[in-house]
Formats: C-alpha cells, sequence, structure tokens
C-alpha cells in the first residue's frame, strides 16, 4: 500500500457523512487485508507488553485477541447483511481530524504502516460507527481498573490520563473518565436527568477535594 494511496483513502473515510458510509467504506479497505494480518498485529502486540507482569500480560492478550477478532467479523457480517445502508445518522465533525491523525501515524511504506493503518481502521469503526470505545468493556489498565459500561455509559480509567496508552485514540473516544476510587456510582437505569446530576456531583465533588 503505497503512501498517496493510503493518505487518500483517509482523505476519503473523513470526508464520508454517515455512520453507514463510513462503516460500508472501512469495510471496503478491510477485504484488502487478511486473517493472516489480524494474527500479525496480535503477534505484534504480544511482542510489545512482553516485558509486563505475565498474568496481566495474558488476561491483557486475551483481551485484545477477542476485541480484534470480534471487531473484524462484525464488520464484514453488518457488510453482507446490507447493515450500513440502515445507518443514515450524521458522523460526528472530529472524524475528519480522525482520519487526518491516522494519515500522520501512518506516513511511510512499510509493511508496520500497513498494518498500523489496519489497527486505525478497526478503531475508527468502533469510535465512529458502533459509536464504543476502541479499548473494550474489561479491559485492564494498571492499578486494576477497566472500562466499564454502567447503565448504558462507558467509562475509561485513563480517558484523560493516557499519558502511558493509546493517547492517539483518546481524544476521539466516546467514554467518559472513570469517576475517582470513592466516587458514588452511575444510577442503575437512572433517566438523562439523574446520569447528569450524577456527572455534575462527580465534577463538584472531584473539585471540592482538590
Amino acid at each position: 500500500m503505497a503512501e498517496e494511496r493510503l493518505e487518500n483513502k483517509c482523505e476519503k473515510l473523513g470526508e464520508l457523512q454517515t455512520r453507514g458510509e463510513l462503516g460500508r467504506e472501512i469495510a471496503a479497505i478491510i477485504s484488502g487485508y487478511s486473517t493472516r494480518d489480524l494474527r500479525r498485529m496480535q503477534w505484534n502486540f504480544s511482542g510489545s507488553v512482553k516485558g509486563i507482569e505475565p498474568s496481566y500480560k495474558k488476561k491483557l492478550e486475551k483481551m485484545i485477541t477477542g476485541h480484534l477478532h470480534e471487531t473484524w467479523e462484525n464488520i464484514r457480517l453488518m457488510n453482507q447483511q446490507g447493515s450500513f445502508s440502515q445507518m443514515k445518522e450524521l458522523l460526528p465533525e472530529n472524524n475528519k481530524n480522525f482520519w487526518q491523525m491516522v494519515a500522520l501515524k501512518c506516513s511511510g511504506n512499510k509493511e508496520s504502516t500497513r498494518l498500523r493503518f489496519l489497527k486505525f481502521l478497526l478503531a475508527g469503526f468502533c469510535i465512529f460507527v458502533k459509536k464504543i470505545p476502541p479499548h473494550p468493556v474489561g479491559m485492564p489498565f494498571p492499578g486494576g481498573d477497566s472500562v466499564q459500561l454502567i447503565d448504558g455509559i462507558y467509562y475509561c480509567p485513563v480517558r484523560k490520563k493516557s499519558n502511558d496508552v493509546d493517547s492517539a485514540l483518546c481524544p476521539f473516544c466516546p467514554a467518559l473518565q472513570t469517576p475517582e476510587v470513592g466516587y458514588l456510582k452511575p444510577p442503575v437505569k437512572g433517566s438523562t436527568h439523574r446520569k447528569q446530576e450524577y456527572l455534575k456531583k462527580t465534577f463538584d465533588f472531584h473539585h471540592y477535594n482538590g
């Protein structure tokens, strides 16, 4: 995949208008990849975390492997079923910014660049088409916290503390920052008003305690 062609793809992805159009275009691009490419992504990830604590590494590898396969298959299945044609909701404005960022991160003409682009394609699908975090629910982070789904709202412990994680994705992630330890959990099956009240209390309590 030549650098110019990749940049053109990113430009096109950034100019799409609806969630369905983006899903269909991502599906078309990943059709040029194979399950072997997916396995290579997993091997590369395993190599990047080989120095961490073994039990945590094993859990992380299992979680990421499952998420990559699930996202890959979901894209293909939704495309085969024609699901994208029903998704008329407009994309947020930062979809364009996301693909501009991807073009910069994937400059060069190496095999590693090609696999990096696949990683961003899968992440972009999660964020903008499915409207879910690119890191799956249950994914653990150092310290014991994980991505959570509570009462329909996604929470990530590193959403605003991304120094040591994939900060390229964090600004686009739909998850909220996980409240600090000791905060009340969001109301179970709460109304929009109750959820907003919870978030306001969380914000006020955080700043009150410095």
